[in-house]
C-alpha cells in the first residue's frame, strides 16, 4: 500500500522500517518479524491509508469504525464544516485536514490508498467517481448515489478501475440475511411472491415549503463546498447537518434513507436486480380547508410504493415489493399473537411472503423469525445447511471487511456489498423513487384532463435507464452538474 506521512500517529512508516532492518541485517541473515518492529508491530504494507471526506456524523462514526479494525491508517480528514468535523478532528489530531476534497485529491491521492464518502446522497457519486478514477478504493454510505445514472456508471467504473467498494449498508454484513437466504433455499417457506418493507422514516421534515428567509451561513461551514454539485441556493436554516434528507436537491427521501438497509435481504434472498415497473401513493399536506399543498422541492411526507421485480432463477414468477415509509405499515402477519411483538426495531421491518410460510427481519435483517414463531423449533430449522460464511463482527464487521478487502487488492475477497451488489439494489430505489418524485408531474391528455405519474403504472426499461410510458419523469435519472463539480466519464 501506498507510504503514510510521516506526521500520522500509526506505526512505523516505511522509513524507520528500511533502517531498523539494515541495523538488524548486520547481525541476523534471517531476521524474525517481531525484531523489525517490536511486539505487536504491522508493516507498512499490511495498512490501509484512508482518506475520508465527510467527518461528521455518520462520517464520524465510519471514520472511528475503520480505526478500530486495527488496519486503517486514518491519514486526510476531509470536511466543509468545522464544527461537525470537530470530534473527528480531535481523535485524530495529526491526519492532515482539508474542506475541499478536489484539493485533497490534487495533492495527495499519491500518499493514500482508499476512500471513505460520507456525505449528503448528492456529492456521493461525483466523490466517489473520482476516487475510483485515480485507483482508489472507495467505501461510499447509503445509498450508493443520488441518481440512477450515477449508480449505473459507479458500478461500471469500479469494474474499469478494479478497485475494492462497499456500500455503507452494515446490515449486509449481520447473519440475518444470510440466515434467511439459507431457510429460503432450504424451502422452508415455499416460493416467495410478496414482500412488505416499512420504515417510521422520515424523522426529519417532509411535505414541506422551502424557507423563504435565507440565513447567515456559520463561520465555520464553507456553503458553496456543501453545495458541491448542486444548483445554487441561499443559506436556509434547519437544512445543515441532516434536514437536507427531505429536500430532492440533496436527499432521497425514506426510501433513499433506509431502502439500502431493508431491501437488501430481499434481492440477497432472492436474486432481484431490477425493477420493471412502479406505482407510488403519497401523502398530501392541507395548508387550508381543500387546499392542497404542492411542494416539489420537498419529498412528501409518507408514501406507499409497489415494485414488480421480473422472475430470478429463485422465484416461480414475479415478486410484488411493497415500500412503506411515514409510519405507514402493513397489516399483522395472522400467524403472529394479537400481543406477540413483531421483533426488532420498532416502525422498520421486512416481510417475505411464500407459498409455504412467512419469515420477517428488522431494520438491518436483526431478529430474522420464521412465523409462527412455533417453527422456529421445527428440526428442518436447525438442519437448515449453512451455505453462506458469517462476517466476523456482524454489521460492525461490515468496516474491517472492507478495509482488509482493500489490502488484499481488488477480486481477492468476497465483500458484502461491493458495487456489483449495492448498484443494482441503489438502481432499483432510485427507479421507484421517480414514481414518489414526479407525483405532481401533470400532462394533458387529449380529453383536456390532467394525468399524473401517481394515477399510472411507470414502466421501466432497464437496458437504455428510461420509463416508457411517461417521459416527464425522465428528467430525474440524470442531473446536470454545477460547473467545478463534474463526475467526469
Amino acid at each position: 500500500m501506498t507510504e503514510e506521512p510521516e506526521n500520522l500517529p500509526q506505526d512505523p512508516t516505511r522509513r524507520d522500517f528500511i533502517k531498523k532492518g539494515a541495523l538488524a541485517a548486520a547481525g541476523f541473515m534471517i531476521v524474525p518479524r517481531f525484531v523489525l518492529g517490536g511486539k505487536g508491530y504491522r508493516a507498512p504494507s499490511d495498512m490501509l491509508t484512508v482518506a475520508s471526506v465527510g467527518c461528521g456524523g455518520k462520517g464520524q462514526s465510519d471514520i472511528a469504525m475503520f480505526a478500530r479494525s486495527g488496519k486503517a491508517n486514518i491519514a486526510y480528514l476531509c470536511d466543509v464544516d468545522d464544527k461537525q468535523a470537530a470530534t473527528t478532528f480531535k481523535n485524530f489530531p495529526k491526519a492532515k485536514r482539508y474542506k475541499d476534497w478536489r484539493e485533497m485529491f490534487d495533492k495527495e491521492s499519491k500518499n493514500f490508498d482508499a476512500v471513505s464518502v460520507s456525505t449528503p446522497d448528492h456529492t456521493h457519486a461525483v466523490v466517489a467517481y473520482n476516487a475510483m478514477a485515480r485507483g482508489k478504493h472507495v467505501y461510499v454510505q447509503k445509498p450508493m448515489t443520488h441518481d440512477l445514472w450515477e449508480a449505473r456508471t459507479l458500478t461500471a467504473a469500479a469494474k474499469k478501475f478494479k478497485v475494492v467498494t462497499q456500500m455503507g449498508n452494515q446490515g449486509a454484513s449481520n447473519d440475518g440475511t444470510r440466515l434467511m437466504s439459507e431457510w429460503y433455499d432450504a424451502g422452508l417457506i415455499g416460493d416467495v411472491h410478496t414482500i412488505y418493507c416499512w420504515t417510521n422514516r422520515p424523522v426529519w421534515p417532509q411535505g414541506v415549503a422551502w424557507p423563504k428567509t435565507k440565513a447567515e451561513v456559520p463561520p465555520t461551514l464553507d456553503w458553496n463546498l456543501w453545495l458541491g454539485n448542486a444548483p445554487y441556493k441561499d443559506f436556509v436554516d434547519n437544512l445543515v447537518p441532516f434536514n437536507w434528507r427531505g429536500w430532492w436537491d440533496y436527499g432521497t427521501g425514506a426510501l433513499g434513507d433506509m431502502g439500502c438497509h431493508l431491501v437488501e435481504a430481499p434481492f440477497r434472498v432472492l436474486d432481484l436486480e431490477y425493477v420493471k415497473d412502479v406505482q407510488a401513493s403519497v401523502g398530501s399536506v392541507y395548508v387550508g380547508e381543500f387546499t392542497k399543498g404542492v411542494f416539489p422541492e420537498s419529498c412528501p411526507p409518507s408514501s406507499h410504493i409497489t415494485m414488480t421485480f421480473p422472475k430470478t432463477a429463485k422465484t416461480k414468477g414475479d415478486v410484488t415489493l411493497h415500500w412503506m415509509d411515514g409510519g405507514i405499515e402493513p397489516e399483522r402477519p395472522e400467524e403472529l399473537g394479537p400481543n406477540e411483538p413483531y421483533g426488532g426495531e420498532e416502525g422498520n421491518g421486512c416481510l417475505f411472503i411464500g407459498t409455504k410460510g412467512k419469515m420477517y427481519s428488522s431494520t438491518y435483517s436483526d431478529a430474522a423469525h420464521l412465523l409462527p414463531s412455533s417453527r422456529m423449533q421445527e428440526e428442518a430449522v436447525k438442519d437448515a445447511k449453512q451455505r453462506w460464511a458469517r462476517v466476523p463482527g456482524g454489521a460492525n464487521g461490515h468496516y474491517a471487511q472492507w478495509v482488509e478487502g482493500c489490502i488484499a487488492g481488488y477480486g481477492k475477497t468476497e465483500l458484502s456489498s461491493p458495487f456489483d451488489k449495492a448498484g443494482p439494489l441503489t438502481e432499483a430505489l432510485l427507479m421507484a423513487n421517480l414514481a414518489v418524485r414526479g407525483h405532481d408531474l401533470a400532462v394533458k391528455g387529449a380529453n383536456g384532463r390532467n394525468t399524473y405519474p401517481g394515477q399510472v403504472k411507470l414502466l421501466w426499461d432497464n437496458a437504455n435507464m428510461k420509463v416508457t410510458n411517461f417521459d416527464e419523469v425522465n428528467q430525474y435519472v440524470k442531473r446536470n452538474y454545477r460547473e467545478g463539480f463534474a463526475l467526469t466519464v
